[in-house]
């Protein structure tokens, strides 16, 4: 997504894409292999990328500690595309000509869907932990792959939940025109209707501000009670407390860009009650708990992200193994006809299209400073 605030200028693109030490660049058959991870590492959204950091990272190690992909290596880079499609397609360009075999990215749909673009020319697989815009893969390569589920999946569990537990209440309907959270109103507002509930209220506001009291003010007006926001946690959480600030009752509900502690840091008090929908809580899944210790050994709560970015490069190693290749277009077709595979969320397949065969979406509700399934 665009926003005025993470337009950060030539030198931070420049500095997009930085090998961590000790990369060295992967050449032939020997020598380390150069993957990566990209997203928000700046910028507003800068919680997610350092979930997604914090994955990659610690895969990264597990997996040499075991000896690597094939015999060798791997050397971690990290893209930071600040959520912004233009700096996106630089990171990947940079990535690309890095010689990177695999990317664990993008966070935002509105980067991912274009640099997925590159990725394809480039011969670069990619799999998103995070990007739920039913196009990325829809209209995605053959390299285009989540660990995540699609907005389209996502949003009917939102809609079917508001029509059935909100009969009569006013529902607003808020996104921030991004290929996420437009997608996921849209996808909420389908579901809802068809569950017999119109809508009071569809609009979009503009991310990257501070004050949205006119937007809480037309909400007043029409007397809504229930905001369903498709967008980040940061303009959902200032929404929810101007709203509280300006004596609404209202019931804030979002999507799994709100599944950050910051969101609470936001929000204050006024957060207590909000909901959200996310998958089933990895870190309490058995397949997890050995590496969900090491993260907390750390003092890292392996909320959000952490874990499909995880995974999403134990995917991509297993498929490798597989095929006794690096060769990403070979790993393409393992990974969508040689499944399952053994991660931390679990078992994971893909379909023809890249997407998770099996989606898990359930609802959230933040109490007392944290969330916890419904």
């Amino acid at each position: 997504m665009l926003s005025r605030r993470l337009m950060l200028g030539a030198a931070l693109a420049a500095a997009a894409a930085v090998a961590l030490p000790g990369a060295g660049r992967a050449q032939g058959n020997s020598g380390p292999i150069r993957i990566a991870t990209a997203g928000p590492m700046t910028g507003q959204y800068a919680a997610f990328g350092g979930q997604m950091r914090a994955g990659a990272e610690q895969a990264v190690a597990d997996i040499n500690a075991k000896g690597g992909v094939l015999g060798r290596q791997l050397v971690l880079e990290v893209g930071d595309d600040a959520c912004d499609p233009r700096q996106a397609v630089s990171v990947a360009n940079q990535l690309a000509s890095r010689g990177v075999r695999f990317v664990a990215g993008h966070f935002c749909s509105g980067s991912s869907i274009p640099a997925s673009k590159v990725y394809a020319e480039e011969g670069v697989l990619q799999i998103s932990p995070a990007s739920t815009n039913p196009k990325f893969t829809d209209d995605g390569g053959w390299n285009t792959f989540r660990t995540c589920g699609r907005d389209d999946q996502q949003g009917q569990v939102a809609g079917k939940y508001i029509a059935e537990h909100f009969k009569g209440k006013k529902v607003a309907i808020l996104h921030d025109n991004s290929a996420y959270g437009k997608g996921l109103a849209d996808e909420t507002k389908k579901s809802l209707n068809a569950a017999g509930t119109t809508e009071a209220l569809y609009t979009a506001y503009t991310p990257g501000e501070r004050d949205y009291n006119a937007v809480v003010s037309r909400l007043k007006g029409a007397g809504v009670e229930v905001i369903y926001i498709g967008g980040y946690h940061t303009e959902a959480g200032l929404i929810l407390r101007q709203a509280k600030e300006q004596g609404m009752n209202v019931t804030l509900i979002g999507g799994d860009a709100l599944v950050t502690n910051e969101f609470w840091q936001i929000t204050g008090a006024a957060g207590e009650g909000a909901m959200m929908t996310f998958s089933s809580d990895p870190r309490k899944r058995a397949s997890a708990a050995e590496v969900v210790q090491r993260f907390k050994a750390k003092n890292i709560d392996p909320e959000g992200y952490v874990l499909y970015t995880y995974a999403a490069i134990q995917i991509w190693a297993q498929a490798a193994e597989k095929v006794k290749s690096l060769d990403p277009k070979k790993i393409a077709e393992a990974m969508k006809a040689q499944g399952p595979f053994q991660t931390v969320l679990g078992e994971i397949s893909f379909d023809k299209k890249g997407d998770v065969t099996v989606p898990d979406y359930v609802f959230y509700v933040w109490k007392n400073g944290a969330y916890s399934e419904m």
